[in-house]
């Protein structure tokens, strides 16, 4: 990384941020690319956001990336937003434009679709898809599949009322959920052709998820977005019964391009050497 005084500026605002791989992420193309730029955790309170995002211009970035609690908040403090990311209800990645104006947008939709292509690029889905969680990263899962070929999804989660929420927000994206409670996740995989975790369950430190997979055609790809660890259990339980499957790191890597690519100039490849750099941050294999 070379630093001089026009050095670009970006960053991840959280808080905490201590946990972001984003900076690792970020750095490792700033020397691949030999740009004149750097890319900080900023640890920014919730009551600091709007603030922290103000300053931005005055203090020369070019934009930020913005992780828990900051993605719904900070909506509110944008010139504009797209589309995607309005339906979403959050953003992720923040754009400092000409003349200081804050643009924000949502690249875990794009972040999740790429990664599944990469993995598994002669997949395709053509049966419904069961979708765990009913959060914001469900919601970015969700509208992917429409592009990957899955109008039907199976939403399982256990609060009925959020699940609600947000199939009434992608209602537009013309896709047919069926909701269902979480005591029915298991009967949900019965005739799926795609099953993606998207709760903390399963993650490091969190409860595990408890799901059986008997109900799962043999041929259904099994997706989870948590990477810590890389191998949750559901990975490794559908990997035993001969699932494709697809981990929670590749949705990182790439919803980080397009953010690059605006702050920096340079659209980034996701490469294995940068899936090698990342795990070793991490202490995986």
């Amino acid at each position: 990384m070379s630093l001089s005084g026009r050095a670009k500026l970006a960053g991840v605002m959280g808080w905490p941020v201590s946990h972001s791989r984003s900076p690792s992420l970020h750095g490792y193309w700033l020397e691949r690319y030999a740009i004149d730029g750097a890319y900080v955790p900023l640890a920014v309170q919730p009551t600091h956001l709007e603030q922290a995002l103000r300053a931005l211009p005055a203090l020369g970035f070019c934009g930020v990336n913005l992780t828990v609690p900051h993605k719904e908040a900070a909506l509110a403090f944008m010139a504009s937003v797209d589309a995607e990311a309005r339906a979403l209800g959050a953003i992720n990645t923040v754009v400092v434009g000409p003349e200081g104006a804050l643009v924000g947008s949502n690249t875990d939709v794009e972040g999740f679709r790429a990664n599944v292509e990469q993995t598994l690029p002669d997949w395709r889905l053509t049966g419904p898809a069961v979708l765990l969680g009913a959060g914001g990263a469900a919601r970015a899962v969700a509208a992917a599949l429409p592009s990957m070929g899955g109008r039907r999804i199976r939403l399982v989660n256990r609060n009925a009322e959020r699940a609600h929420a947000l199939a009434e927000a992608l209602k537009p994206l013309g896709i047919a959920f069926d909701i269902l409670p979480w005591s029915a996740r298991a009967e949900a995989l019965d005739g799926a052709s795609l099953l993606i975790n998207t709760t903390v369950l399963g993650m490091a430190g969190q409860a595990p998820l408890d799901l059986a997979l008997d109900a799962l055609p043999r041929d259904a790809v099994v997706c989870d977005i948590v990477y810590v660890p890389l191998a949750t259990p559901l990975l490794k339980a559908a990997a035993d019964r001969g699932h494709r499957v697809v981990d929670g790191l590749g949705m990182l890597l790439h919803q980080a391009r397009p953010g690059f690519a605006a702050w920096f100039g340079q659209t980034p490849e996701v490469t294995a050497d940068l899936r090698a750099h990342v795990l070793a941050t991490m202490g995986a294999p």
